[in-house]
């Protein structure tokens, strides 16, 4: 196949794989799999520039947003979704933008990618400026809407980024502040790139939007504390975090969370300084946040 794209080239080990029972599939699919892991560690220090990247923009009031199509666009949206309720993040801080919009995540559109004037307009509508982070995510490199949405973006004066799984011209790398370049490989099935892209895709996303709020302050030691009680998981999570870091009783825990409107950070320095709610929150306003500045490290 004449397409020099890492995306689109064929995979030898997989080339008889019609020929193979549920079991060989199975192994030669994960055996392929394990080489993702290996191709994002080989991107650490883009990914870490990703990190400071989005932490910048936040602390400036900005946001990040995720722009692609496809498994790329699901899996920004994905990510973005995911914030609010892991790390008690307003929704407007990280926003996913797809091309072909709401219906496209859960049905095809694939042919909503190639407008790159589409893309523009999506940034438009967003008001995107220069406190902002817009990280596109194509893992071929040359999804139209995407290009169409960072060129726009840094015209409006916002800081890029791209994330692709090929091989990164020259001009990209000239063009944004980080491009993000795991080489995964062929996939499985040809052009599949739902497979081991996608899996890299979710693992880059995951690292950046993790780093970004452990440096905001939204963990403590390794725990979630930033978290908002919306669901009995998160409610049992909640709780029996406050057991662990205040050893107290689960019953006490539970009074402090309530007390604490559900914000399981607002109710540990309840616990730790003895304060009611509004001290607590003075008192986490007055250090940016951080848990550490306020009761000091995780014993």
């Amino acid at each position: 196949m004449l397409d020099d794209r890492l995306t689109e080239q064929t995979n030898p080990r997989s080339s008889r794989i019609d020929e193979l029972s549920s079991i060989e599939i199975v192994d030669l699919v994960n055996s392929e799999d394990r080489l993702v892991a290996e191709a994002v560690s080989r991107e650490r220090e883009p990914i870490a520039r990703a990190i400071d990247l989005v932490v910048e923009a936040f602390r400036a009031g900005g946001r990040l947003i995720y722009v692609g199509a496809g498994t790329s666009g699901r899996l920004g949206v994905l990510d973005a979704a995911e914030m609010p309720p892991t790390f008690g993040t307003d929704p407007d801080m990280t926003q996913g933008v797809i091309a072909g919009g709401y219906d496209a995540l859960v049905l095809s559109c694939e042919g909503a990618e190639d407008h790159p004037e589409h893309g523009a307009e999506a940034i438009e509508e967003r008001g995107v400026g220069p406190n902002d982070f817009v990280l596109g995510i194509a893992t071929s490199g040359t999804t139209p809407f995407v290009h169409g949405a960072l060129a726009r973006a840094r015209e409006l004066g916002a800081r890029t980024g791209f994330l692709l799984c090929t091989h990164p011209t020259s001009e990209l790398t000239h063009t944004h502040d980080v491009v993000i370049a795991p080489l995964v490989g062929p996939e499985v099935i040809t052009g599949s790139t739902r497979m081991k892209a996608g899996t890299a895709t979710k693992l880059v996303l995951n690292t950046i939007t993790t780093g970004a709020m452990v440096r905001l302050g939204k963990v403590y030691g390794n725990l979630m504390v930033d978290l908002q009680v919306t669901c009995e998981k998160l409610r049992d999570r909640g709780e029996r975090i406050l057991t662990k870091t205040l050893a107290v009783d689960r019953d006490r825990a539970a009074v402090l969370l309530d007390s604490a409107g559900g914000h399981v950070k607002t109710a540990l320095v309840m616990g730790k300084k003895d304060v009611d709610a509004d001290r607590a929150r003075e008192l986490l306003a007055d250090a940016e946040g951080s848990l550490t500045r306020v009761v000091g490290l995780l014993k």
